[in-house]
């Protein structure tokens, strides 16, 4: 679960920020088993493409991204 670490504190942070934004909606179900639940907006929708092309890109260049990061810490990136 890619999530575990979060805790429930800055999820809802974040959640409140991109409803904020206007990226997610939220909706608060009442009763016995209130909930709350967020969906992807319309523009929050419109994100999904350009995110999945920097997603392929990082796909593509991972190695690359490793090596220039384990040279940066090793001091021996030129800088």
């Amino acid at each position: 679960m890619p999530l575990r670490r979060v805790t429930p504190k800055v999820l809802t942070q974040s959640l409140r920020s991109l409803e904020r934004d206007g990226l997610v909606a939220r909706t608060v179900h009442a009763g016995a088993s209130a909930h709350v639940e967020y969906e992807l907006t319309p523009v929050g929708r419109s994100m999904l493409e350009p995110i999945a092309v920097a997603c392929a890109w990082v796909a593509q260049h991972w190695d690359e991204l490793l090596d220039a990061r384990e040279s940066y810490d090793n001091g021996t990136a030129t800088r």
